[in-house]
């Protein structure tokens, strides 16, 4: 992968993190936050898409083969950061 395939990649990242995050209702991370969590996200849902045999909705081809699975981070991020806000909940 080349360098604009990184940049692409960390900015649909971003953006998946930014709708997950948007979707549970979790606005404490910034810019690094949203990234991070796109691609636990990308992680999370796929593992998850992958234990119940669901198909890949809307993979982002880059360069050299590799894929992001966009609905699937943004599902994986969204039920991550709700797991975390679940956990945070101050008494």
């Amino acid at each position: 992968m080349g360098l604009w395939e990184w940049v692409i990649l960390l900015l649909v990242a971003g953006i998946c993190g930014g709708i997950g995050q948007a979707i549970a209702g979790y606005s404490r991370a910034g810019c690094l936050g949203s990234i991070v969590l796109g691609f636990i996200g990308a992680l999370l849902g796929t593992w998850l898409a992958r234990a119940l045999n669901l198909p890949e909705i809307l993979p982002l081809r880059l360069g050299d083969g590799v894929t992001f699975p966009v609905i699937w981070s943004i599902i994986g991020a969204a039920l991550f950061v709700a797991v975390l806000t679940l956990l945070s909940r101050r008494p």
